[in-house]
């Protein structure tokens, strides 16, 4: 790493704390402290703002857990192996820059300011453990930031660190964004320079990370990228604060970090190892008790040819970023698979497999609806949407390019005249919809009507994703709705229902916030689906949680299970097929949903074939495999259930059916239900 000093002085960017600037190459990267060439100390001053969680049942309160942080080495002096016996973010520094012995940056004593906030019901819900009583919380991050310098006005020069008891944090105000320890760089409101994380203490056993782990993420972030804003995180804008090449998360994590000092969405470290949708993990090093984050140095990030290149143990990252070219297109053109389709064998049994058809894919590249494998009996092709410019509540439907509009025709007859279903999939991730004016149902309607008849569709398929559907404050019971939203989509489906006929099918795609996520809490996007498929039971055709869009949540065993495992997936499931309790409450009570129209949705590539076979097999039969923690209330399964259900097909295609040559004739391999 080459330093160069651009200005000789501390620098105060807007009343942040102070900062100083450094060059390597043609980039120039601002740091907390001042300028290490001077071998002068500098103190922060600090506020600590324990945060109390006010839930409507539940409160979270980090008070108690002021005297651990002050007493750990965010505040204290540890000894690290290198930076000296000093403070946790001091050592970072002076290890980043070596050469300079008599250079430090302090954190001062902090003024104790305690926060009270009150979490509405959508904005985030608490799990707790049956068997052990202890609790975590699930929270909207931008949410908590706002309200907190709602109560912390302008603090010139300070830093204030904002502490939350046990709780992991979502972004962009959608729980399906999940999940981050915190956020960190300066708030747009206030101009406050801040850090927000969890301070863990006797947490679930989900969770892996401990004490000031969290904090210390963010407080590291922080120092290496004091002037980030965390509110445009995520988007494809210029953002302040410090940018660096794409790099690749290192080992087996192989994707897209991101090009700040944190992960995209989730401000992870490259040390982090969890997958999406799952509480943030890390291995730590262990100072005199506390658990602190190993994390990447400014050398990691900028190529440096000399290491070290992470703190406090630098054999964690034993070389520089590797870059990253990104993702390029949406899974490319449909590459000719190597094997070939499993045949359909047997005589139907009742259950399905059903995929979503994207038609991804260039000019002359999109795979035909008839070349779709034959083990898929349920095909939804993705995606009417809304369009911008008919008058609102009116959906619209275009072929893929390359593909003829009535050859596209011909191939749904061919495929309904196997004995398999077509529908059309109505949304989708990143399509804003809403019916809140019921002057938009007609529209709605008539232009759903016009697509399912001109191409011959058997039905719709709803994918109205957050925050498209969200329970208005004040609507509390799923049975008789006041969301104007939700009252109107109910409508609208009803009259397509009456107008083509009892053969017309009407299927549901929810979030995991839209359907399990109620049963902890019920409001916003949590459970926003419930009076849907309420409403509907009488003509609804099935429903299929997406088990991949999801936060940890709660099973009715009442223990805590985060996605990606066969416990999630039997624990998620037999909340639709056993009911449950809306928002923990046993005066709303969502029956079970019959299980002939219960599916579980799996994303291709967040899982495997083996644990999706271990899964489905599980609920069908009962049968539980090794290591299974979550036990079913059925002991001997849901033989009726209906299936699974994939988005993509396209995606199974490109990767030789690996999902559908071996979930396909599992499925259709149980007895005739």
């Amino acid at each position: 790493m080459r330093f160069l000093l651009l200005v000789p002085l501390v620098l105060h960017a807007q009343g942040t704390v102070p900062v100083f600037q450094y060059t390597v190459g043609e980039s120039t990267y601002t740091l907390m402290g001042s300028d290490p060439a001077r071998g002068a100390t500098t103190s922060i001053p600090t506020v600590l703002a324990p945060i109390t969680l006010q839930f409507e049942a539940k409160k979270m309160d980090a008070a108690p857990d002021v005297s651990r942080v002050l007493r750990s080495p965010i505040f204290s002096n540890f000894v690290f192996p290198s930076g000296g016996n000093t403070q946790y973010a001091d050592a970072m520094l002076r290890t980043t820059f070596p050469r300079n012995a008599g250079w430090h940056t302090l954190l001062g004593k902090p003024e104790v300011k305690p926060v009270a906030i009150k979490i509405p019901a959508g904005y985030g819900y608490v799990l707790s453990s049956k068997k052990t009583g202890r609790t975590f919380a699930v929270v909207d991050g931008e949410f908590v930031q706002k309200e907190v310098f709602k109560q912390i006005p302008k603090q010139e020069g300070k830093l204030v660190v904002a502490m939350t008891h046990n709780t992991t944090f979502y972004v962009t105000g959608d729980a399906t964004v999940c999940c981050s320890w915190g956020a960190h760089g300066v708030d747009s409101a206030t101009g406050n320079s801040f850090v927000l994380a969890s301070y863990l203490e006797a947490a679930p056993a989900v969770v892996e990370d401990a004490d000031v782990e969290p904090l210390t993420q963010q407080l590291a972030e922080f120092v290496n990228d004091p002037l980030h804003d965390p509110t445009i995180n995520g988007r494809n804008v210029k953002a302040p604060g410090n940018s660096f090449a794409g790099w690749m998360r290192p080992g087996e994590q192989g994707s897209c970090g991101g090009t700040g000092v944190g992960s995209t969405y989730f401000q992870l470290q490259p040390t982090n190892t969890n997958p999406k949708n799952n509480i943030p993990a890390s291995k730590p090093f262990v100072a005199q008790a506390y658990h602190v984050q190993n994390v990447a140095l400014l050398p990691w990030y900028t190529g440096g040819a000399e290491g070290p290149y992470s703190f406090p143990d630098a054999r964690v990252l034993g070389e520089h970023a590797k870059p990253c070219a990104g993702r390029g297109g949406r899974g490319g053109g449909p590459s000719a698979p190597t094997v070939a389709a499993a045949p359909a064998s047997g005589k139907p049994n009742g259950h399905k497999l059903i995929g979503y058809w994207a038609g991804y894919g260039g000019a002359g590249s999109t795979i035909p609806l008839r070349d779709v494998s034959p083990q898929w009996d349920v095909i939804l092709v993705a995606f009417a949407t809304p369009d911008r410019n008919a008058p609102e509540g009116t959906m619209q439907f275009r072929t893929p390019a390359g593909l003829d509009a009535e050859k596209f025709k011909a191939d749904i007859a061919y495929l309904k005249g196997q004995g398999r279903h077509v529908m059309i999939s109505l949304g989708g991730g990143g399509q804003h919809f809403t019916l809140a004016d019921p002057k938009r149902v007609p529209n709605f309607v008539s232009s759903v009507t016009r697509i399912v008849s001109e191409y011959g569709f058997e039905g719709v398929d709803i994918d109205f994703e957050s925050p498209s559907l969200a329970i208005d404050p004040g609507d509390t019971d799923f049975k008789n709705p006041t969301t104007p939203s939700i009252v109107n989509l109910i409508a609208a489906l009803r009259q397509l229902r009456d107008h083509f006929g009892a053969g017309f099918m009407i299927s549901l795609v929810p979030e995991g916030t839209q359907i399990p996520s109620g049963y902890p809490s019920y409001g916003g996007q949590f459970g926003s689906y419930l009076p849907i498929a309420w409403a509907l039971r009488d003509i609804l055709s099935f429903m299929d949680v997406q088990d991949y869009n999801t936060p940890p949540l709660q099973g009715l065993d009442g223990e805590i299970y985060q996605p990606g495992t066969v416990d999630y997936h039997a624990a998620m499931t037999e909340l639709v097929l056993h009911g449950f309790n809306v928002g923990g409450d046993p005066k709303h009570f969502f029956p079970p949903l019959p299980a002939d129209k219960v599916a579980v949705g799996f994303l291709t590539g967040d899982t495997t074939p083996a644990i999706v076979s271990q899964a489905m097999d599980y609920i069908i039969t009962g049968k539980a495999p090794a290591g299974t923690k979550y036990r079913l209330l059925a002991p001997g399964g849901y033989p009726g259930m209906m299936g699974a259900m994939f988005w993509t097909i396209d995606a199974d295609r490109r990767a030789n059916y690996n999902f559908s040559n071996v979930v396909g004739p599992l499925l259709h391999g149980y007895p005739a239900k």
